[in-house]
């Protein structure tokens, strides 16, 4: 048994992190403020008498006593509509929340696992995007408070790497879905999901000709526990590699739900990716990992779970 500390442990990625590693028998620290994380996701931790919460921010020093084994840091809002709302709280969970949750892994000799994310790579001019792209961000549109924030947080984390006193490994997370995905997120999956079930349009922006690939929540995860017990720095993608529209997603969401909603366009938002697919090699390579559910797979568990939670809530 090992102890681990997964800071944004109530988000959607955090809450199955801590899942995972307590299925396994690891005792599992949560950090979470609440900011975007819902008490709700931890439940089945909580249920857990290894499962520890801490709430406060990730920006304040944290202090645990006793042997840690791995810090994970995943603290952060990762959908548009949370970090365009909270824009300089995700530039602070970038660069001092990371470098909080580096000071304590370094203090205890703990492995330290970054999420990234594949927003690092901007709309890239190359496709797929292998780890050694450099990307190509706008430092100062919009999206950047979390392009750079991570951009930044990976810096950090490799710039510590180099002094030879923290043993890291740096993420770079494409898109994921599955249960516990927020109602009005602004991430697409579940902008689709709700909508459909609801009985209401399918917002598509731009023609939905934009591309992206979409990995199920439980490979992700997969792929992360793998980061926590490997000796690799990275960056390592982790994603699915099949690549899809928004288009034919929204209509896959729509056959799956036997919606008759209607697609409906809107404008593009600034400095929106029109391509997006991982390069998956080196996670194959260096971590034996790769994604195995199905977009009509995931997308099926994910629309089950989602009505059963609005039929609980009413």
């Amino acid at each position: 048994m090992s102890r681990v500390l997964v800071t944004g442990a109530a988000g959607f990625l955090g809450s199955h992190l801590c899942d995972a590693l307590l299925a396994r028998g690891e005792e599992v620290i949560g950090v979470d403020n609440f900011s975007t994380g819902r008490p709700e996701n931890l439940a089945v931790a909580r249920a857990h008498r290894a499962f520890v919460l801490l709430e406060q921010d990730v920006c304040n020093p944290l202090a645990v006593s006793g042997e840690l084994d791995a810090v994970c840091h995943l603290a952060s809002p990762a959908s548009p509509a949370d970090y365009l709302r909270l824009p300089l709280e995700t530039l602070r969970a970038g660069s001092r929340g990371t470098e909080t949750a580096i000071a304590l892994a370094a203090e205890h000799g703990a492995r330290f696992v970054l999420a990234s994310t594949s927003e690092v790579y901007g709309n890239p001019l190359v496709h797929p995007q292998p780890e050694t792209y450099w990307g190509n961000v706008n430092p100062i549109g919009p999206r950047s408070v979390y392009d750079e924030a991570k951009r930044f947080a990976e810096a950090l984390t490799a710039a510590y790497a180099r002094t030879g006193c923290l043993n890291a490994g740096i993420a770079r997370i494409f898109n994921t879905y599955g249960p516990r995905l927020r109602p009005g997120d602004g991430r697409v999956v579940s902008n689709f999901v709700a909508q459909a079930l609801a009985g209401e349009p399918l917002t598509v922006y731009g023609e939905g000709t934009q591309t992206r690939s979409f990995c199920y929540v439980e490979d992700l995860v997969d792929g992360l526990v793998r980061m926590i017990d490997a000796e690799v720095l990275g960056p390592v993608n982790l994603g699915n590699a099949v690549e899809v529209t928004v288009l034919e997603l929204a209509q896959c969401v729509l056959e799956l739900t036997g919606s008759t909603s209607r697609i409906v366009h809107r404008p593009l938002p600034a400095d929106d990716p029109t391509r997006r697919r991982p390069d998956v090699a080196r996670a194959s390579e260096l971590l034996g990992w790769k994604a195995s559910v199905s977009l009509r797979e995931g997308l099926a568990r994910t629309i089950q779970w989602w009505a059963r939670a609005t039929a609980t809530a009413q």
